[in-house]
């Protein structure tokens, strides 16, 4: 199984508003970028995203090294994932998972490759994620010049 490093971010102008997510991932010696908006979303919705989408660039099931800056996405597929499914996809407090349909998909996708989800502190000098915030931002702006 190749290893492969991912470095990925979500941003919103407002929470709920436009929103962009971007990401980087190293792989073979080589790097790509990408990024996306949506033009009204949240920021959770964007890391999520942003990571469904570098998930989905991988051709085979991979040994995948996932940093992000964002705690729930961390949280969410390392401590409270089990017991979301075996709820049914509700909280402890018996209220419906919010974004189900993209941890389902993060499920999926978590279930092809081998990942370990990494936190890094946001806007702390981190190179890579200070790329995947760069681009996340940027799709925004391209976004609002149409």
């Amino acid at each position: 199984m190749q290893k492969i490093l991912i470095y990925t971010d979500g941003a919103c102008k407002g929470n709920p508003g436009p929103g962009g997510y971007g990401g980087l991932i190293f792989q073979n010696g080589k790097k790509l970028e990408f990024k996306g908006s949506d033009p009204s979303t949240t920021n959770n919705i964007m890391e999520m995203t942003a990571a469904i989408v570098a998930l989905k660039k991988l051709k085979e099931p991979s040994e995948v090294e996932l940093y992000t800056d964002s705690e729930y996405l961390v949280k969410g597929m390392t401590e409270w994932m089990p017991n979301w499914v075996r709820r049914n996809w509700t909280t402890s407090t018996k209220k419906p998972v919010k974004n189900k349909e993209l941890w389902q998909e993060l499920r999926r996708l978590a279930d092809t490759h081998n990942i370990t989800w990494k936190w890094v502190r946001g806007h702390a000098g981190h190179p890579e994620n200070e790329r995947a915030d760069q681009l996340a931002n940027e799709a925004i702006v391209e976004m609002a010049r149409g």
